[in-house]
């Protein structure tokens, strides 16, 4: 939406405000409305800003006839708690485990967002990625899923990796860059001479002396990486197929580098701590601050571990691994302009298979809801007495703005979209936009449909 006087806005859904627009209270709110609804569902804003703003276009002209606006606020709450009402007996309840319903929901949201195509292949990948990281008897944690990107000729090349990818590779040369039936070690232990945190002084006389101090400082680096030799020498012995990885969140020195590339081992150094908390939680094993005690049952696992090289970036790709419960989303993009969108988009998708999870129901979608809501609220009317019935007649015909934009952006004639609409929905029947034709069509039928927890939260927000 463009213009000095409309809602901006930006990539993470939250809202801008200009000059303009903090001078318009009017603007303020629907900025207040679409933020809110985007940090309690994650998605809806683009509806709650037109449905929100063709309330007030409606308000407007009951105000013009000089009605008070107390009188049309009290026909909007009228109308906000039937239309809730409504929404629950309109819901359908489904299978929550059903991966193809997931799909269909996922590719709803997603397809308001980017291209078809693009959306049709990452569907079914952020449906994977949430029943992976579900837990049963646990709120479902996003955070499980790992978004990370690089640039790429194609968003088309944009996968789920049922592992983790880290955004950082070995150090050595030598070092192998594929292994196969691999132990993890993760570990927070420094390979490295490192200076002292405290204030001291080390004397000697002559370079004998120097050269033992130098001597004894290596060995205390040399004895822990010998305890790692030795403890892949007894888990991989030649011949058994199997591999070594080792993952430090502090330093590894050259020295020491090399004598683990000698043994075949993949050694990563300064890894993340965000990388380091969930490779436990996906390979299994302990995260190590000491090598005093470490045996076999403080290793994690994977079959496979690979590195990938684009341009000087480098990417190592931890796969199938023991646990699967966390994961990681590889954006690839060919600018940064494209991949942040499709950033906002996976976060959205991620947020949409959530909601269904959770609620065990879906709406009909494309405008269907709208257009059966709006009809159920003109019966309704006919209930209220006084004044307070424009409201709900001014909530009713907003009510159908939803279908109106959607045939608009398809090309078609809003009114005629809207009639036949109401039309489909007189004889009993599921009636939503069909937007290559503008003809009206079955959204469940289609697998089009809504988050149930949206269109509360749209309406609650109105």
């Amino acid at each position: 939406m463009g213009g000095s006087g409309d809602i901006k806005l930006t990539k993470d859904g939250h809202t801008l405000l200009t000059e303009m627009q903090i001078q318009n209270p009017t603007a303020s709110m629907i900025a207040r409305t679409a933020t809110a609804q985007d940090d309690i569902t994650g998605d809806g804003t683009t509806a709650c800003v037109i449905f929100t703003g063709e309330l007030l276009k409606q308000a407007e002209r009951f105000l013009q006839e000089g009605l008070h606006p107390r009188i049309i606020a009290d026909g909007f709450d009228l109308a906000k708690a039937r239309a809730i009402d409504f929404l629950e007996t309109f819901q359908v309840k489904v299978d929550a485990t059903d991966r193809d319903l997931l799909i269909d929901v996922a590719r709803t949201s997603l397809r308001t967002k980017v291209h078809k195509q693009l959306a049709d292949h990452l569907a079914p990948d952020l449906v994977d990625s949430v029943l992976l990281v579900k837990q049963e008897g646990a709120p479902i944690d996003l955070h499980m899923v790992e978004v990370m990107h690089m640039l790429h000729k194609s968003d088309l090349d944009t996968q789920l990796v049922k592992g983790i990818v880290m955004d950082h590779g070995a150090r050595h040369p030598d070092m192998p860059q594929r292994l196969e039936n691999c132990y993890i070690l993760t570990c927070n232990v420094s390979l490295e001479w490192e200076r002292s945190e405290v204030t001291s002084g080390f004397y000697y006389k002559d370079a004998d002396q120097r050269q033992k101090l130098v001597d004894a400082e290596r060995r205390v680096t040399d004895d822990q990486v010998d305890k790692i030799l030795e403890l892949k020498r007894k888990v991989c012995p030649e011949g058994s197929g199997k591999s070594f990885v080792v993952l430090n969140q502090k330093g590894i020195d050259p020295l020491a580098l090399d004598a683990l590339a000698r043994e075949g081992i993949l050694a990563l150094r300064r890894a993340k701590r965000r990388n380091m908390e969930r490779l436990t939680l996906a390979c299994g094993g302990d995260a190590l601050n000491s090598l005093d005690e470490m045996d076999e049952d403080c290793l994690g696992y994977a079959g496979l571990v690979y590195e990938q090289q684009l341009g000087d970036e480098k990417y190592t790709f931890v796969e199938d691994v023991r646990h699967p419960t966390s994961c990681t989303m590889l954006i690839r993009g060919p600018h940064n302009h494209v991949i942040e969108q499709i950033k906002e988009t996976v976060r959205d998708g991620l947020r949409a298979v959530r909601n269904v999870l959770d609620d065990e129901a879906v709406v009909p979608g494309a405008g269907a809801f709208e257009v059966a809501c709006s009809a159920h609220l003109k019966e309704y009317m006919m209930e209220v007495k006084g004044r307070a019935k424009l409201g709900v007649q001014a909530f009713a015909d907003a009510m159908l703005c939803i279908p109106k934009v959607l045939a608009g952006n398809g090309g078609h004639d809003a009114q005629d979209t809207v009639i036949a609409l109401q039309e489909a929905h007189q004889e009993g029947k599921y009636a939503g936009v069909d937007l290559e034709t503008g003809d009206t069509l079955d959204p469940m039928k289609a697998g089009i449909y809504d988050a149930y927890t949206v269109k509360r939260q749209s309406l609650h927000l109105t």
